[in-house]
């Protein structure tokens, strides 16, 4: 018996990475899955992957800067299966790093509309699904940047929208509480995903900021993980297990950024 037997799951960025990762544990814990994403090869490849190992998955083409396909991503899914209790915000890019006077206005804009705004619309469009469903869980990936490091160079758009998801999660927690709705936020830290190879990084030596640590990390497994690391902690949170959690952040880093 799974823990998510019955369960509809909305995950937004499901093609790779985290939300890969997430679909693969929630389906194996019985949940319908649908990825939403704009990788539409990767995201069928997943989608695939699940079905072939006797999970229900779906593929949905969904940009998250744009209300009109996020709702109708969100609303065919509620009429697809007929419920939606779990939804996963999880699409987001580093974006550009570099200095504040070289970061241009379009390169801000284009990481808080994915990563904040983003997450606003996923919020925003499944609600009204959640509540019709007597509740559910709203898992949001924000990040340790922004949140408890700032030893990333450059990074002041992602931190800054990376942050803003945490105030999100908590003022969310408490407008949705009396609907039985529960959000939360991860904050991964180095996980191994293909996240970075998509980065621009100019001129960050500029800047200056460099943390070492003499004899390594002494973080869990050096603070380096894998994605169903985070896939298991965004199980708990969307399984009956985390019923009175709701408003909190947390860090699956295994403890590295309290170094910096």
């Amino acid at each position: 018996m799974g823990m998510l037997d019955g369960k509809v799951a909305f995950i937004t960025g499901g093609a790779s990475g985290i939300g890969a990762g997430t679909a693969r544990r929630f389906a194996e814990h019985g949940a319908a899955v649908v990825l939403a994403d704009v990788q539409t090869g990767d995201a069928e490849h997943v989608r695939d992957a699940i079905r072939d190992a006797g999970g229900a998955a779906d593929y949905v083409h969904c940009d998250v800067t744009d209300p009109g396909s996020v709702r109708a991503a969100i609303d065919g899914t509620a009429t697809r299966h007929g419920r939606l209790d779990v939804v996963c915000a999880n699409a987001g890019i580093n974006g550009v790093w570099a200095p504040i006077d070289e970061l241009q206005p379009d390169e801000w804009r284009r990481t808080l509309d994915i990563n904040l705004t983003g997450t606003y619309l996923t919020v925003h469009f499944a609600v009204p699904h959640l509540r019709r469903a007597g509740g559910g869980s709203i898992i949001i990936t924000s990040s340790v940047n922004g949140t408890r490091s700032f030893a990333t160079a450059g990074a002041a758009a992602y931190s800054s929208s990376k942050a803003g998801q945490v105030a999100f999660t908590k003022m969310m927690a408490l407008e949705l509480g009396r609907d039985g709705i529960r959000c939360n936020a991860i904050c991964p830290g180095a996980i191994d995903t293909d996240i970075g190879e998509r980065t621009e990084r100019r001129d960050t030596e500029r800047i200056g900021i460099e943390v070492e640590l003499p004899g390594g990390s002494p973080a869990l497994h050096g603070g380096f993980g894998e994605p169903v690391d985070v896939a298991d902690t965004c199980l708990f949170l969307a399984s009956d297990l985390g019923r009175h959690v709701s408003g909190v952040a947390v860090f699956v880093d295994g403890g590295a950024s309290l170094l910096r």
